[in-house]
């Protein structure tokens, strides 16, 4: 396998990816529009291959699987430097070779030579293979998102009106 950091003439290319990773999550309940967002996520994603934190496998020249990271830097006083690992996609045709891993692992390599000392991912919680994925890579829960819809008709349990 060969990871290495994307190039500009790869972008579209990553962009492409990335708009097949968010059109995956839809089912796993996303709010993310994929083609709505490629603009926005070309510019995003162009930033990230200047300062070198998108990593591309390539298969024959091919890219089949990319990861973007950052770090990041908090406004208040923490007692760790933390990283994002904001994308991770690969081709389904290569999935389940180690692919994944080794982009995983690339980014964390990264983040860690950027002085990270935690990294953490987000994961959509209906999306159980991707959980199981990053548990096996020792990925733990550390903090729940909970989400409502708000107006619409609101549900209510017997006896709470009386």
């Amino acid at each position: 396998m060969a990871i290495e950091p994307a190039s500009l003439e790869e972008l579209d290319t990553v962009v492409d990816l990335w708009v097949d990773l968010a059109t995956e999550q839809r089912p796993h309940g996303t709010h993310v529009l994929a083609a709505e967002n490629r603009t926005t996520m070309r510019e995003r994603l162009a930033r990230h291959v200047v300062d070198g934190s998108v990593l591309v496998d390539r298969v024959d020249g091919e890219v089949v699987g990319f990861v973007s990271f950052e770090r990041t830097d908090p406004e208040m006083s923490v007692d760790a430097v933390r990283g994002l690992v904001s994308n991770l996609y690969v081709v389904p045709g290569y999935r389940g070779a180690g692919r994944g891993a080794a982009l995983l692992d690339a980014a964390e390599t990264e983040l860690q030579e950027r002085g990270v000392d935690v990294v953490q991912l987000e994961v959509m919680a209906a999306n159980v293979r991707a959980r199981s994925f990053y548990s096996e890579h020792g990925y733990s829960e550390h903090r729940s998102v909970l989400e409502k819809r708000v107006g619409v008709e609101s549900h209510t349990k017997p006896n709470d009106h009386d």
